[in-house]
């Protein structure tokens, strides 16, 4: 904010809070708006550590954050029923719809699976 309002100054645009009656162009007005600047810094700074500090609560609880991990056997069965489905005729897009999946959901695990059928 404080950086924006030095910016738009330097251009010769005249900044002015009318519902607080700050005026940067003013000392007194440059000193409010680095206290409110300073103060709204410090409030965001609050948030995080509160929000870092309920994660940490929620982890040592066992919450487990992100994406839940894939069953192998369950891809592995999906990935042989798209690929009968395949067999047969069926598009990517079709065949990917019989086990709920879309196609670049499909193709995710092909490809996961080619590399894990490499190592």
């Amino acid at each position: 904010m404080l950086n924006t309002v030095n910016q738009l100054r330097d251009a010769g645009i005249h900044v002015r809070s009318l519902s607080d009656g700050i005026d940067p162009a003013t000392t007194t007005g440059r000193l409010m708006l680095n206290m409110l600047a300073t103060l709204a810094e410090y409030e965001r700074e609050l948030i995080v550590e509160r929000v870092n500090a309920g994660i940490a609560v929620a982890r040592n609880a066992g919450t487990r954050f992100g994406r839940p991990v894939s069953d192998p056997v369950v891809v592995a069965q999906k990935l042989a029923i798209v690929a009968t489905a395949r067999a047969e005729g069926q598009t990517a897009h079709a065949a990917a719809k019989l086990v709920g999946w879309s196609r670049a959901t499909l193709y995710r695990h092909r490809g996961s699976e080619i590399v894990l059928n490499e190592r």
